[in-house]
C-alpha cells in the first residue's frame, strides 16, 4: 500500500468521471466472489477498492506497469496498451454506499494503492478458494460449446451418492449457469476451511 502522495485524487464531483488507466495507476478487476475472499485476505493490506454492483466486478488500484505479466483466473489488468486507451470509471470520494458504483473500501491519500505482488498473491488464493483448483488444459464451455483457457467448474453431475463429471464454463457464461446448490456449498466450504487454516 502507498503512502505517498498523489498527482491525482478521484472526483469530488456528483457524478462518475471516466479516467484513463496508465497516467497515474493501473487497475486490477475481479469477480465480486474472488474480490470478497481476496479482501479477507489481505485485511489491513488493502488500499482504496471500487465497487461494481452492476457488472458484478471488484477493482483495486495499483501502481503502473506492475502486474502486466500476471495469469489468474476471471481476474484482469487495466493498464494503458500501445494505440489503444482503456478507461475507468472513478466515483466521487464521498459514495461510500448508496449507489451502483462506489468505493468498497474508502479512498484516503495514505490509502489508495494496493502493492501490486500483496494483491497478486490474495488473488490466485482466492481465485483457489472460490473456483476451485486449475482444471488441466483447456475444457469446452457448457453454453457456447468453444474450448476456453479459463474454465469455470459450474457443477458436478451426480449420479446417486458418485460424483460424476464436471460441467465447465467460459468466464462469460460462467455467471449465466444456474448454480448446483452442492457446488456452491463446496466452495464456501473450502473457502471457510482455508480462511481458518491461516
Amino acid at each position: 500500500m502507498t503512502t505517498r502522495p498523489l498527482p491525482w485524487t478521484p472526483p469530488n464531483t456528483e457524478d462518475i468521471e471516466v479516467l484513463p488507466v496508465g497516467t497515474w495507476w493501473d487497475a486490477v478487476s475481479a469477480p465480486t466472489a474472488v474480490a470478497d475472499r481476496a479482501l479477507k485476505l489481505l485485511g489491513p493490506d488493502t488500499g482504496a477498492v471500487i465497487q461494481d454492483d452492476t457488472y458484478g466486478k471488484t477493482y483495486w488500484l495499483i501502481g503502473v506497469d506492475t502486474a502486466r505479466s500476471w495469469c489468474i483466473r476471471q481476474v484482469r489488468v487495466l493498464t494503458s496498451l500501445i494505440g489503444e486507451g482503456t478507461l475507468l470509471g472513478i466515483p466521487p470520494v464521498s459514495w461510500t454506499t448508496g449507489h451502483d458504483t462506489y468505493w468498497r473500501v474508502p479512498f484516503r491519500i495514505d490509502r489508495c494503492l494496493t502493492d501490486a505482488q500483496q494483491l497478486r498473491e490474495a488473488l490466485a488464493q482466492a481465485a483457489t478458494d472460490v473456483l476451485g483448483p486449475r482444471p488441466d488444459g483447456r475444457q469446452l464451455c457448457y453454453r457456447c460449446q468453444l474450448p476456453t483457457d479459463e474454465p469455470v467448474p459450474v457443477t458436478v453431475e451426480h449420479s446417486g451418492s458418485v460424483a460424476g463429471a464436471t460441467v465447465y464454463a467460459c468466464p462469460t457464461h460462467a455467471r449465466d449457469y444456474p448454480r448446483d446448490a452442492m457446488a456452491r456449498a463446496t466452495a464456501q466450504h473450502r473457502a471457510l476451511d482455508r480462511g481458518r487454516a491461516r
